[in-house]
């Protein structure tokens, strides 16, 4: 199947069967989908969504989600660098640690990243948990859980 122009589109899950278009994405680069479809959470205008699944119809892409919470909007990273991609601990004890911070040049590198089961830093290895988009912030968050594997 070749996509010649692609669109994505978030629907919100409103019932056991219903679903309504929350946002909409013509022009879209395919590497960009692909990310965020690797993401399971998703951050606009304050409202965290969790990913329900995923589809394709024709040319569109279709990422289902549900509320998963709602707090403040934060403040927008400074993106001049790159696409931004943190990697954080998942400790909400801790208000989830920074591990590392990467400015990536496209979506393929952060889609690398993201869609890997383990990964490492600082000389330890860290497994996945989940990914998320933060439009907000314009970064991506990869949440990871130590091994304790050292090299």
């Amino acid at each position: 199947m070749e996509f010649q122009s692609v669109i994505l589109e978030y629907r919100l899950q409103k019932g056991l069967e219903q679903f309504i278009p929350i946002y909409h994405y013509p022009g879209i680069d395919l590497e960009q989908i692909l990310a965020r479809r690797e993401c399971e959470f998703f951050v606009k205008e304050g409202i965290t969504y969790k990913q329900l699944s995923s589809a394709i119809e024709n040319d569109l892409f279709v990422i289902y989600v549900e509320v998963y919470e709602e707090g403040l909007i934060e403040k927008e990273e400074d993106s001049t660098q790159g696409i931004k991609l943190e990697v954080r601990e998942l400790n909400a004890e801790k208000n989830h640690p920074l591990i590392a911070s990467k400015y990536m040049m496209n979506h393929l590198n952060v889609l690398s990243v993201i869609g890997s089961v383990y990964t490492y830093e600082y000389g330890k290895e860290w497994e996945r948990d989940s990914a998320e988009i933060d439009e907000d912030r314009k970064v991506y968050v990869l949440y990871v859980t130590p091994t304790g594997y050292t090299m």
